[in-house]
């Protein structure tokens, strides 16, 4: 880890917050708890525990892996629907193949993402391709859900591939860290994902020791999950490690450091930054379906439950209820 990377960041734009720029507190430090989903894949559960007011406009946040697989034991979802949001796949090691029932989907893998806008709903899949099952490997990725706005939860679903080498690689000051804009921007440097809501989302490696204070919107709210390492968050260097996410309050920037000694199997700090805009909706989460009302809940089920979400193409050789 990570599938994008470069020899000599010095290479790079680089990013610092100014001066003058107000830091953001840490409010909180959350540790995710263990899960699996799909058909058995391990998970941690990002934001479990935290305030949806800290959160919106994001839903949840699940970490895929890291696993190495032996051959036969890859595992993936099966089919099933989503409306009123949009998931969000980050394929750091590994590779996914995702399917539609719009005749939608592709594969990612090693830095890819996909961003799949499900609005009014479809059926979709998730899984490894047949030759991982059957060679087995490492696999490791986040599932990041973003809401919409009530005025885009009917729009029609769209995809996004986002390759690798689309995403806009930054450093700081001192080349110590590695900076993947996925979407939003940072610093004026866009990444390649176009959002309904407006957010940002960066992938960070910090090598030992390496600080980064970054410039960060004050009209978003500020997230920071660790995904490899130990480091620590804020100017108060509140410490953080893997499956933990610093909760930053209000301000203009944001500081994350990496310690000076990581652990054996993780050389550097590796923190998914997150920012959005809060949308400040009603919210009615139920499953795969996110609307704003217990009754537009209820509507998803019943159109899912009628087929209205679309089928599973019968080449699959299954029919709806057969998740």
């Amino acid at each position: 880890m990570p599938a994008v990377t470069v020899e000599n960041p010095l290479t790079l734009p680089r990013v610092a917050a100014p001066a003058e720029a107000r830091q953001r507190p840490v409010l909180a430090v959350t540790t995710a708890p263990g899960g699996f989903e799909g058909e058995g894949f391990p998970v941690r559960r990002a934001f479990a525990g935290i305030d949806y007011k800290h959160l919106d406009p994001f839903i949840m946040m699940d970490q895929m892996g890291e696993v190495e697989y032996a051959p036969g034991e890859p595992k993936g979802t099966p089919w099933h629907p989503h409306r009123g949001f949009e998931t969000v796949t980050y394929i750091i090691d590994g590779i996914f193949d995702h399917q539609d029932s719009q005749g939608g989907g592709g594969t990612i893998t090693n830095g890819d993402t996909q961003w799949m806008t499900a609005g009014s709903g479809l059926l979709h899949i998730e899984a490894p391709p047949e030759s991982l099952v059957i060679s087995g490997g490492l696999f490791h990725g986040l599932q990041l859900w973003v809401n919409l706005p009530a005025e885009d939860k009917m729009m029609p679903p769209r995809y996004q591939d986002i390759r690798g080498g689309q995403v806009q690689l930054l450093t700081s000051p001192d080349g110590g860290a590695l900076l993947r804009v996925i979407a939003g921007e940072l610093d004026g440097h866009a990444g390649p994902g176009i959002t309904h809501t407006p957010i940002t989302m960066v992938h960070a490696t910090l090598a030992p020791g390496a600080e980064i204070t970054l410039p960060w919107r004050e009209d978003f709210n500020g997230l920071a999950y660790v995904l490899a390492g130990r480091g620590a968050a804020g100017a108060e260097r509140r410490p953080v490690h893997l499956g933990q996410t610093a909760v930053f309050g209000a301000g203009s920037s944001l500081t994350v450091r990496a310690d000076e000694k990581q652990d054996s199997h993780t050389p550097d700090l590796e923190v998914v930054l997150l920012g959005g805009r809060p949308i400040r909706e009603p919210m009615a989460h139920y499953g795969p379906f996110v609307m704003n009302t217990r009754a537009e809940l209820q509507q998803a089920f019943e159109d899912f439950q009628k087929g209205r979400l679309g089928t599973i193409p019968a080449v699959h050789g299954m029919s709806e209820d057969g998740m």
